[in-house]
C-alpha cells in the first residue's frame, strides 16, 4: 500500500514503542468510566488532554481538578487544550487560557489544536510556543495540525499530530518523507471509526508511517453532533493489550 510521498529523502522506521495520546474525553461527570480507566495500571499513556469547556473554563472545575490530580499522581502527563483556530485566535487569549490551565490544573504542557500548517503562520506559532514554554519553564507541546504541515513546524514543538480523521482516509493515507528525519516519538495519529477487525492493520500503518503516539477508536463524529474522542472505544481492553504486546509485520 502506498504510504509514502516523495517530498524528501529518508527511510521510515518500524522499530518504535507505541503509546496513547488521549485527545480529550468528555467532562468527568459525563464520562467517569473513561477518566478512571486512564489511571488503571498497564495502559501505555504518553499524555492526556484536559479540555474543561472549550479551554480551561471561567473558573476552576472541582471535577476536572480531581481528574487531573489522579492522573498526575499516577505519573501521567496532562496537557491543556488550546484552540488556535488555524491561526485566527488572538495571542493574548491563548496566553490567558494557558495561565488559567497552569494556575488551576498544574498542566504539564499544551495541545495547540487546529494548528495552521502554512509556512506563513509558522512565526506566530513559534512565538506562542516560545512564550508558553517560558511560562511553564519547559513543558510538553503538541501541535494539532491533523495533517502534514510545512516541515519547519517540526522544530517548534515536541510532537506534531500529522493525521486526525476517519479510518476510511487513514487506511489509504500517505506520509511525507521529511518526517523520516525525525524519530517516531515526534508524531501522533488520531483515527476514529476504526472497526475492531482492522485494529492490527491500523497499528501497522502507524508503525510504517513512523508515529509512536496514537489514539484509535470505533466511535465516529456522528455527523458532527459529538466528538469521536469523548468516550472510550468499545475495544479499549483489546487495544491496550495490542499496544502492550506489539504487532508483528
Amino acid at each position: 500500500m502506498p504510504y509514502l510521498t516523495s517530498t524528501a529523502t529518508g527511510t521510515a522506521t518500524t522499530d518504535l514503542g507505541v503509546g496513547f495520546g488521549v485527545p480529550g474525553y468528555a467532562h468527568p461527570l459525563v464520562a467517569p468510566v473513561e477518566w478512571s480507566e486512564l489511571t488503571r495500571p498497564g495502559a501505555p499513556l504518553h499524555w492526556v488532554v484536559l479540555n474543561v469547556s472549550d479551554g480551561p473554563g471561567a473558573r476552576p472545575d472541582p471535577h476536572c481538578l480531581e481528574a487531573a490530580g489522579r492522573l498526575r499522581n499516577a505519573g501521567v502527563r496532562v496537557l491543556g487544550h488550546l484552540d488556535v483556530t488555524y491561526g485566527a485566535r488572538a495571542f493574548g487569549e491563548l496566553v490567558s487560557d494557558a495561565h488559567h490551565y497552569l494556575d488551576w490544573y498544574q498542566v504539564d504542557g499544551f495541545l495547540l489544536d487546529r494548528c495552521p500548517t502554512e509556512r506563513t503562520a509558522l512565526p506566530e506559532i513559534r512565538r506562542t510556543t516560545g512564550t508558553l514554554r517560558a511560562l511553564l519553564g519547559g513543558g510538553h507541546f503538541v501541535l494539532g495540525h491533523g495533517t502534514h504541515p510545512y516541515p519547519g513546524y517540526a522544530e517548534t514543538a515536541d510532537q506534531l499530530v500529522t493525521f486526525s480523521g476517519p479510518w476510511r482516509d487513514y487506511r489509504w493515507s500517505q506520509v511525507a518523507e521529511w518526517t523520516a528525519e525525525y524519530p517516531p516519538e515526534h508524531f501522533c495519529h488520531f483515527v476514529h471509526g476504526v472497526p475492531r477487525g482492522h485494529l492490527d492493520e491500523a497499528l501497522r500503518i502507524a508503525r510504517w508511517q513512523g508515529a509512536s503516539t496514537i489514539y484509535f477508536t470505533d466511535r465516529t463524529d456522528r455527523g458532527g453532533s459529538a466528538g469521536p474522542w469523548e468516550s472510550l472505544p468499545g475495544y479499549w481492553d483489546t487495544l491496550v493489550s495490542r499496544i502492550g504486546t506489539g504487532v508483528s509485520e
